[in-house]
């Protein structure tokens, strides 16, 4: 009988850390996009998303710092909970603009979803991605992979 009570606590203690492992990491959910498209296009394209697309409420918004904070209103469900879009510059001009959806008392899937229709918006209405800028190999190098005769 005691070997039975020390086996359902152990399994209750294991239980309950997974539940906690699995509620830390639903808070710290987040889904990213890297758009190459720019940092201006992205951003109108994102207030185009929320605002007209979705009909969510931005509720404050810093273009200059790259945030975006709206009322998400999924179609499963009418409570309506905190979200947020953030634009991370690139180091070069010509590097991807970092795009993270948050929203965190929703399941990931959601903040997925948000990114999708978004590269999906950008893909519609800019076409295809710019190519990015590579500087020219020097013809003096070696090809990738080969050595100097």
């Amino acid at each position: 009988m005691a070997l039975g009570a020390v086996k359902a606590g152990c399994l209750g203690l294991l239980v309950a850390t997974a539940v906690a492992m699995g509620m830390a990491s639903l808070a710290d959910a987040k889904a990213t996009y890297e758009s190459p498209y720019g940092y201006v296009r992205t951003w109108n394209a994102a207030m185009r998303l929320v605002r007209v697309d979705n009909g969510w409420k931005v509720t404050e918004k810093d273009e200059a710092n790259g945030y975006l904070l709206f009322e998400y209103r999924s179609l499963e469900n009418a409570k309506v909970a905190p979200g947020s879009i953030e634009l991370v510059r690139p180091h070069d001009a010509d590097g991807p603009v970092s795009v993270v959806v948050q929203l965190p008392q929703m399941p990931h899937y959601h903040e997925q979803v948000i990114l999708d229709g978004l590269a999906s918006k950008m893909r519609r209405e800019y076409g295809d991605p710019p190519e990015t800028h590579r500087p020219a190999p020097d013809p003096g190098s070696p090809p990738d992979g080969g050595e100097g005769d």
